[in-house]
This record gives C-alpha cells, structure tokens and sequence, in this order.
C-alpha cells in the first residue's frame, strides 16, 4: 500500500473519530432546566450548587488539560534528541509528570458515571452532590473569597424572578454537562496513561522506548484530547492576538 495513502487514511479516521466526539456531546445534550416545582429559594440553591461545583470541576479541568498539552509539546520537542537513550529519559520525565496527577490523589476529582437513559439534568445534579462531599485544599485556603462570592450571587439572584433563575439554571447545567463530558474524558485517558507506564517498567530499555512513544502518541491522537488541544490553540491564538 502507498505509504502517503495509508497515512491520509489514518489521519481521516482521526478526523471522523473527533466529529463523532463533538457531535455526541452535542446530542446528549438536553434542555433539562432545574426540576419542575421549584420554589425560587429551591431553584436559587440549585444555582448556587450549580456554580461552586463549576468551579471545582474547572480547577481540576485545566489541571488535566495542561499536563495533556505539556506532555504533547515536550514529545514534539524531543523528536530533535537523536540520542535514543537520552529521549527515553525524556520520555519517562514527560509522562511522569502526568503519572503524578494520578498518584496524588487530591489533585483530581472523580467524577461519577453517566447511566443509560439517565436525563443530563438529573445526572449532573447527581455529580454535585458527589463532588460536594470531595474536599479540596484549593477551595479551603480561598474560603473567605468564596463566602464574599456567594454573599455577592445571592444578592444577584434575590433581584430575579423564578422564571429567570430556572432559566440560567438550564443553561448552567447544559454547561456543566459540557465541561463533566471533557473533564471525564482526560481524566480517563490519564488514569489509562498512567496503568499502561506502570505495566512498562518491566520491559527492557529498547521494548520500553517504543511503548512510552506509543501511549504518548495514544493520547495526543485520542478524540477526547484532540477535542481540548483544539480549544486550547484557539484560545492561545486569541490570548496573543
């Protein structure tokens, strides 16, 4: 087979693999809105529950965002280290560093799974009541910020009526569906990362340095990843222009 035509196949599957990733988020999601009945103290709570585990979930987003793109950018540096022993060194720092991320277990969150037919207003709610038992050293050191926050988005929110409230709860939940969908999906291809370089250890120095070029290369061509290296260039473009 022509290598050239070979290569164009694999990079359009790539292509039709992250299509599929962004339009399946996009089907799922629903304008579920905050459960019918609320009372406007009710559906004030649930905004408010709403926007703390955003935060959360935020920190911990970008956490794993930028150690997946760290990890892509030393990799392409080190295709100009021609000495193999001395990339295999790179590539064992590069991947420790994301490794960490699931060693220290407070660095990032779990987020619960999605069940079938399981409605996205009902499943993220679900996921705030998991992630609001989850302590984290972030959020305790900036517990005065936060109460100044809260004081400040209860205020807001007294000035709306229920109607309105409900409604920015609609789109606070279709977003932090978006966000549980991304968070989930680096998530997992760091936990992954991290069994796939524990199994390597036992490999000789040659096996190995194939392997760990492999699972890096597992991950920068993963839809879910390939779906956040894309915002991440746009938003740097942007930042720069």
């Amino acid at each position: 087979m022509d290598p050239q035509l070979d290569d164009y196949s694999y990079r359009s599957n790539l292509v039709g693999k992250f299509t599929q990733s962004v339009r399946r988020i996009v089907q799922d999601v629903r304008d579920e809105g905050a459960p019918s009945g609320q009372t406007k103290e009710e559906a004030m709570r649930t905004q408010l529950r709403l926007r703390a585990t955003r935060r959360r979930l935020e920190i911990n987003y970008e956490t794993a965002k930028q150690a997946l793109v760290n990890l892509h950018n030393q990799y392409e540096k080190s295709k100009e280290v021609r000495n193999v022993f001395t990339r295999y060194a790179l590539l064992k720092s590069m991947i420790k560093e994301v490794v960490r991320l699931e060693t220290q277990y407070w660095t990032l969150l779990d987020v619960p799974k999605q069940e079938k037919a399981e409605p996205v207003g009902c499943y993220v709610l679900r996921a705030c009541s998991a992630l609001e038992k989850v302590q984290l050293k972030q959020i305790e050191k900036a517990a005065a910020e936060n109460e100044d926050r809260l004081r400040e988005e209860k205020e807001r929110l007294e000035d709306m009526t229920s109607t309105q409230i409900e409604a920015e709860n609609t789109q606070l939940i279709n977003d932090l569906y978006r966000l549980l969908k991304r968070y989930t999906g680096l998530r997992n291809l760091i936990r992954e990362l991290t069994g796939e370089y524990t199994s390597s250890k036992y490999y000789p120095i040659i096996i190995r340095y194939t392997l760990l070029k492999d699972m890096i290369k597992e991950v920068t061509h993963n839809p879910d990843y390939m779906e956040v290296r894309h915002e991440h260039t746009i938003s740097s473009i942007v930042a720069a222009s």
